[in-house]
């Protein structure tokens, strides 16, 4: 509202003065109340505007830094932990590969104890097979000597009843090779 009276007040001012002026030609008056206008303008801006304006900027420049400084540590904290989580996956894998090895070496040694573990148990097995093979056939040998010497006996006494004639012994063995197939 002030501006408005000071525009009329100049504006009435410079057309009282010198009647013919063109476009290049100057007008104190009306360059003096330019000038005065301009620097009352000045004024009431600097004292109105202008530093809230400057706070403003000030405030947006502390925040933009503050922004700056912010992404420039979360830059370095994301560089630390990205370096913190390669050293931790190095460490994790190289864990992995001496849990492999050591699980490895385990079940080698499992494998070789237990091929070594059969291995005793065969050979267990085939001395005892042996041994009750060898056992059986003494045993057989044993009864088949037994059954010889019963048979001897046998045979001589039913040929020491009978006489010695060849017909007799025929009939003799005829009958003991039935009592034989018998039993």
């Amino acid at each position: 509202m002030i501006f408005g009276y000071v525009l009329a007040f100049a504006a009435r001012y410079s057309e009282g003065g010198e009647g013919g002026g063109g476009l290049l030609s100057v007008n104190p008056g009306l360059a003096f109340w330019t000038v005065l206008i301009f620097v009352l303008l000045l004024i009431i801006l600097k004292k109105v505007a202008w530093k809230p304006i400057l706070e403003a900027l000030d405030e947006r420049e502390a925040k933009i830094k503050e922004s700056l400084e912010l992404a420039d540590k979360a830059k370095k904290e994301a560089a630390e932990l990205i370096a913190e989580n390669k050293q931790t996956l190095q460490k994790a894998e190289e864990e992995a590969k001496k849990i492999l090895v050591e699980a490895q070496k385990i079940a080698q040694d499992n494998i070789t104890k237990s091929h070594d573990e059969a291995k005793l148990q065969a050979q267990r097995i085939v001395k005892e097979a042996q041994a009750e093979i060898d056992s059986k056939k003494h045993e057989a040998l044993s009864e088949i000597k037994n059954q010889i010497a019963e048979l001897s006996v046998a045979v001589a006494e039913k040929v020491l009843r009978k006489s010695l004639s060849g017909q007799v012994q025929k009939e003799v063995i005829d009958e003991y090779i039935n009592d034989i197939q018998k039993n």
